[in-house]
């Protein structure tokens, strides 16, 4: 009895340690980008190894980090105790980068892939009966209405077209679901106006206000916000087609308090194209200066960026602009710094210790998200998010993040 306790006992611990292994190589990305001399900071478990075919690999004697000092493309190749392959990481070696830290307010307008499915209601028929078209679809909030009928859809002006031109048959519907493209048949209902609709409520486009964190002499590109814009209503990333970047006028501002956020109250009306955005992504949006005269970026002070094993716990600063004229430097401490952190933007922990600051703001409030961090004299980070219950505290995201996501921008 005691025996086949025990050999059940020994089973489990071998498939809890089996299960451990695929867990940590499943972890393991594919495809990873670093700058030159760059720590490779990949989580592995006992006798999983890396390797390079050409060697370009260096492995410090002292503290065992690795680092690849050859840029371009490499394949680091993923082993357990050097005898059986797993699988191949692509690396790819960026040299190291100067920006110039902005810290303008600017605005942001995006135009969605499509128009995106933000609620849903019933419709009264004009029988005065109420139907749910859009039941038994697959349809949830937060997809994006692609196509009906083999029709590009590119704005609610082209949804609304094409569903009124049905005469209430049958439309083919083609949407993006967890990014995965679906298709499905959806019947429009005619109204009491002589309209025909579907029960969905969309947007197609998106507006705002945040700070432009970094600009790159020597491509033209630019980061801002350091994290995504998602729609109000459903919470996701905004898939999308195309953005501008305009100059924004403050108008004032809300200031923050312990378990109420401040804000920064702006408009983008009226106001100059700045540039274009391509991206928008978890870790920022990103694009190409198109007018530098509109930010008044001071091109003397072009620095590095730092990578994550110079930054430092203690004293920095930020910049940011809290009305339509100049750009403030303040004073923060870095609290807490997670270096191993690339699947979230909320690499540093930041408190805000300059009085000035805190009497204007009352600390980090909503448009600084974006403000550059520097420290000894490079650029570590911007700031992220405030945390609720401390408006003088909250997250920033480390820049070399943000340099990797706007060197993908074409």
């Amino acid at each position: 009895m005691y025996k086949k306790l025990f050999r059940r006992i020994i089973l489990l611990f071998v498939l809890f340690i089996i299960y451990i292994y695929v867990l940590v190589i499943n972890y393991l990305p594919d495809k990873i980008t670093i700058f030159e001399g760059e720590n490779i900071s990949l989580r592995t478990f006992f006798g999983i190894t890396l390797d390079s075919q050409d060697k370009v690999l260096s492995v410090s004697a002292d503290t065992g980090e690795k680092t690849i000092n050859k840029i371009g493309s490499e394949n680091l190749s993923v082993s357990l105790f050097d005898k059986m392959f797993l699988k191949n990481i692509e690396v790819s070696v960026l040299p190291r980068t100067t920006v110039i830290p902005v810290g303008n307010i600017a605005g942001v307008k995006l135009y969605t892939s499509g128009v995106l499915v933000v609620g849903m209601s019933e419709i009264e028929g004009e029988d005065n009966k109420t139907y749910k078209p859009y039941q038994d679809t697959g349809i949830e909030e937060g997809d994006t209405i692609v196509k009906i009928n083999d029709n590009i859809i590119s704005s609610t002006d082209d949804l609304i077209e094409n569903v009124n031109m049905s005469n209430g048959e049958k439309l083919e519907v083609e949407y993006v679901h967890d990014e995965k493209t679906k298709e499905c048949s959806i019947t429009p209902i005619k109204t009491a106006t002589d309209e025909y609709k579907l029960g969905l409520w969309v947007r197609d486009s998106a507006a705002g206000v945040g700070t432009v964190t970094f600009y790159e002499p020597s491509t033209q590109k630019f980061g801002a916000l350091g994290h995504g814009i998602t729609d109000i209503d459903t919470g996701e990333l905004l898939n999308i087609a195309s953005g501008e970047f305009v100059t924004a006028k403050v108008l004032n501002i809300k200031k923050g308090e312990d378990g109420n956020p401040g804000k920064i109250q702006g408009t983008v009306e009226e106001q100059e194209t700045i540039g274009e955005i391509d991206k928008n992504t978890e870790f920022g949006i990103y694009g190409k200066i198109k007018d530098m005269s509109s930010l008044n970026i001071d091109m003397s002070k072009e620095m590095e960026v730092a990578l994550r094993d110079e930054i430092e716990l203690g004293k920095a600063t930020i910049l940011c602009s809290l009305d339509n004229q100049t750009i403030g430097e303040y004073e923060i401490e870095i609290t807490k710094v997670y270096k191993d952190n690339n699947h979230n933007n909320k690499s540093m922990e930041i408190k805000v210790t300059d009085e000035r600051l805190i009497e204007k703001t009352g600390g980090i409030i909503q448009g600084m998200s974006g403000s550059p961090i520097i420290q000894n004299g490079k650029f570590i980070g911007a700031v992220t998010h405030v945390l609720v219950n401390s408006s003088t505290e909250g997250y920033a995201i480390f820049g070399d993040l943000m340099i990797k996501q706007s060197k993908e921008v074409e």
